[in-house]
């Protein structure tokens, strides 16, 4: 079990203790909000538009592939996105650009899976302030025309012009229901009203009342392919490593879907987990040197170089209604930026 479900999806005395701090953190947001609302403070527009596309928790729920996919829409309408990612949580740092070789410990894994994904399609950034970043990404590739920003729902001072908020459904999606730091929760359900678009991630669970959120669309993960990291241009079929004797290995965090999809694949094999806050080195893989390993590719990407073992990153593709949301999302930037060119296909 992940550690982040023994402390948010449960109630204990810790929790009730908590509690107070949550309801202060949510008039802090609010107040916070209103203040940049009624001009008080100062906030950044910027001359592009901005999408942000981020989770109502603390968990990532799917928005880096959600991302991607946004990304790939905007480059096949001839727009020039760039990503503002906030990082390696612990130590968010000033901006800076993020390529595929950089070190997922500094920039943080989901930043480096973005720039290995996008191929130098449109720049990656990360930093704690997204203001910020994305001024420096814009002043640094001058031919973006539109920022997508992974974090900074509840952050005012960055005006936006799009918001896309990502619900997970899975059976300890909202844990106890409760706010930061006694829940996992970072704005109240009742916030899915006011955004553009709520994208779930998972099956619908009825027990939730969906009927006054913004447009809801459902999102599922596949993964089909898989790659050696000593050829990460050349996928193939995940039929390849069947009927073979694998080791599964990743962080307990991502551990519930990544066995769900390597059975999905057909995969079979052992599974090995290492804790939420694990940074792979050459060594935790020497007593498995004899092993076909099969990890998670945001995972698998910070073993690039190891030696003398066979690593297979399992990349994760979504599947959306693809029609409805890209129409929404390109019908809000004509409204807002109707000197915006859209084209059927990328330049």
């Amino acid at each position: 079990m992940k550690l982040t479900e023994l402390y948010w999806h449960r109630i204990t005395p810790l929790h009730i203790l908590l509690w107070p701090l949550s309801l202060l953190f949510g008039l802090f947001i609010a107040l916070r909000k209103l203040c940049y609302w009624l001009d008080f403070f100062p906030s950044v527009k910027l001359h592009v538009p901005v999408i942000i596309v981020d989770s109502i928790t603390s968990d990532d729920a799917g928005k880096t592939l959600l991302t991607l996919w946004l990304i790939d829409n905007l480059l096949a309408h001839g727009l020039r996105p760039g990503i503002v990612a906030r990082g390696n949580l612990d130590n968010p740092g000033q901006p800076e650009a993020v390529s595929n070789t950089s070190d997922p410990i500094s920039v943080g894994d989901k930043a480096v899976l973005l720039a290995s994904r996008l191929h130098q399609q449109c720049p990656v950034w990360v930093g704690g302030d997204p203001a910020a970043t994305a001024t420096a990404l814009l002043k640094a590739n001058p031919a973006c025309n539109i920022i997508v920003s992974t974090h900074g729902l509840q952050y005012p001072r960055f005006e936006r012009d799009i918001e896309i908020a990502i619900v997970d459904f899975s059976d300890t999606s909202f844990g106890n229901g409760l706010r930061l730091p006694a829940g996992p929760l970072r704005t109240s359900l009742k916030n899915l009203r006011n955004v553009d678009a709520v994208i779930i991630n998972g099956t619908h669970a009825d027990r939730y009342d969906t009927s006054d959120w913004a447009p809801t669309y459902t999102m599922k993960l596949a993964g089909q392919t898989v790659y050696n990291l000593d050829e990460p241009g050349n996928r193939q079929p995940a039929s390849v490593l069947k009927n073979r004797k694998l080791l599964a290995v990743c962080r307990y965090v991502n551990m519930p879907w990544f066995w769900e999809q390597l059975q999905r694949t057909g995969l079979q094999g052992d599974l090995h987990g290492f804790n939420e806050e694990h940074r792979y080195i050459e060594k935790d893989f020497l007593k498995f040197e004899n092993e076909i390993i099969v990890m998670p590719e945001e995972e698998a990407l910070q073993c690039t170089g190891f030696k003398q073992m066979s690593i297979w990153a399992l990349p994760v593709e979504i599947w959306i209604n693809e029609d409805e949301l890209q129409s929404l999302i390109l019908n809000r930037l004509k409204e807002k930026y109707p000197d915006v060119e859209l084209t059927t296909t990328a330049d």
